[in-house]
């Protein structure tokens, strides 16, 4: 089979790979779209956890070819949407009703080959099927909306609740229409590139900030939202964001640090001002039982999938579709492996 192999840190490559198998428990997936992820430039990069040689892409949805003995949850010609995180169910936080934060997790796309090649095995468990009419390339959004959920409820906003969401890439615009969806009163997202900024107003947001244009994002912000933000959602993964979230929210305010930043960045806090104010800062890692309401708002039409995913590649052309996702100006970059 086709496979986008990164071999070592620093190298992407398009190569003949043995066929995966179904082995007992598994399910084979023709893979007809993959997302292409941060997480996955990281491992390319050599900056993530991956086991190399590593085929990535855990935003999978596709064709189940074949299933291995003991399965039966899915059957051959079932179309399905994955998700990849394989927790332990033995560790303490697994037993205490968070395998997310599993201590042995495993992934696919990391720990495991993944959804950059033709075909991809896995354990049946993962595989989440779906509704008729709901295009497969449409269900690869399934994962990132799957962790959107879960950051919402981790700090969602109530009713009526100002929301700054800072960043306007394919998170950002996701939380847009999620937010909605969950009665903000008013969303204010900043963005610097102005397509996107367009975007965010017409999926929902009523105001944005352009922050390379502001002498005070800050105040640009409050200013926009009528007030300090009830919620503000870091969606970039950059420090200076990441410390904006906190300064913007008031009293009682929620900052929701969702984007992933490097390991070694650091923010100031004002430990004075989180007590007095009550302040709550929190994070958000992945998608614990969040998939069938990912599936359910795709199928329903509550989220665009048309306005996420901006470019589509064939394997063949996995090195370009990275370049392409590294481009600001991108948002979903969408590998399809195989036509279905």
């Amino acid at each position: 089979m086709l496979a986008a192999v990164v071999p070592g840190p620093g190298r992407i490559e398009v190569t003949e790979v043995p066929d995966a198998i179904a082995g007992p428990g598994e399910a084979l997936v023709g893979v007809a779209a993959c997302g292409i992820c941060g997480t996955d430039h990281h491992i390319v990069e050599g900056t993530y956890h991956a086991e190399y040689p590593a085929i990535p892409g855990h935003e999978i949805a596709g064709i189940v070819r074949e299933v291995g003995e003991g399965v039966s949850s899915v059957a051959p010609g079932d179309r399905v949407v994955v998700n990849p995180n394989l927790a332990c169910r033995a560790c303490r936080p697994c037993r205490r009703g968070t395998p997310h934060l599993c201590e042995n997790a495993q992934a696919v796309g990391v720990t495991r080959p993944g959804g950059f090649a033709e075909l991809c095995a896995m354990p049946a468990e993962l595989c989440v099927p779906l509704p008729d009419g709901l295009p497969l390339r449409d269900a690869a959004l399934m994962e990132p909306i799957s962790c959107c959920l879960h950051g919402l409820e981790v700090l969602g906003p109530a009713p009526g609740d100002r929301v700054a969401i800072l960043g306007g890439g394919t998170v950002g615009l996701l939380m847009t229409q999620l937010v909605r969806l969950r009665g903000a009163g008013r969303t204010v997202v900043s963005e610097p590139d102005a397509g996107k900024r367009a975007l965010a107003e017409r999926l929902g947001a009523d105001a944005t900030v352009d922050p390379s244009d502001a002498d005070d994002i800050g105040a640009a912000l409050v200013d926009a939202l009528g007030g300090p933000a009830d919620l503000a959602i870091e969606a970039a993964g950059l420090g200076e964001t990441a410390a904006l979230a906190i300064e913007i929210v008031g009293p009682g305010g929620k900052a929701l640090l969702f984007g992933v930043c490097e390991d070694e960045v650091e923010v100031p806090l004002r430990p004075r001002r989180i007590f007095r104010d009550e302040i709550t800062i929190a994070g958000s890692y992945t998608n614990p039982f969040t998939d069938e309401r990912a599936v359910a708002l795709l199928a329903g039409g509550r989220i665009d999938p048309a306005a996420i995913i901006s470019d589509e590649f064939p394997l063949a052309e996995a090195p370009e579709a990275m370049a392409r996702a590294r481009d600001p100006r991108s948002l979903k970059v969408v590998l399809r492996p195989r036509e279905a």
